[in-house]
């Protein structure tokens, strides 16, 4: 089972982002769950999601303590303790910001793990482009298709269609789609720079 933990602040659509997730691996076939994480889902303050996906059915709600990929709503909480432990050593991590991880001051952390598993997307900015709101959820999960092949961009695409209608489904399929192209190029920079 592949597991994704995503955090924010509430507004930021977190919780949405995990369920377009869901939906996003359920259009292709798979078994997904998303589910909020323990606390107040207040708006501003830091809340947690989770979307668990497998090509078996997943059974109950059970806590994610080790997940595969981390997206970062809000590269504020970075300095929360413990927000990457857990983080597998082979994982992924996604983060919203223009900032590279060692501005970040994530050097250490991300050192330890594979470059080619990481990146760092200015999904509120590309949000503010296509969608005229700071929502980057749709922008990571083009990045989080791009990064990990968990899903299909297309998949991600009609999830968005499925949960929007209107201008917000235009503008968050935009998003997904720069999310997703920003991402493909960051891995092929990444790729010439190790030699792969």
């Amino acid at each position: 089972m592949f597991q994704v933990g995503i955090v924010g602040r509430g507004g930021q659509g977190v919780g949405t982002t995990a369920g377009l997730l869901a939906v996003a691996a359920f259009i292709e076939g798979r078994y997904a769950r998303a589910f909020p994480g323990p606390g107040a889902q207040a708006v501003g303050a830091p809340v947690t999601a989770y979307c668990c996906i497998d090509d078996t059915v997943i059974r109950p709600h059970e806590p994610v303590t080790r997940p595969h990929a981390l997206i970062v709503h809000d590269p504020t909480l970075l300095g929360q303790p413990g927000l990457l432990t857990g983080l597998r050593a082979d994982g992924y991590l996604i983060v919203n910001s223009m900032r590279e991880f060692t501005e970040l001051g994530l050097a250490a952390q991300v050192s330890r793990m594979r470059s080619d598993r990481l990146l760092v997307l200015p999904a509120t900015q590309l949000a503010l482009v296509h969608l005229d709101r700071p929502l980057p959820g749709a922008a990571l999960l083009g990045g989080f298709a791009a990064l990990t092949g968990q899903v299909l961009p297309e998949s991600v695409a009609t999830a968005i269609a499925d949960r929007f209608t209107g201008r917000p489904a235009e503008g968050n399929r935009a998003a997904a789609a720069a999310g997703f192209g920003f991402a493909q190029a960051r891995q092929r920079a990444v790729a010439e720079r190790i030699g792969a």
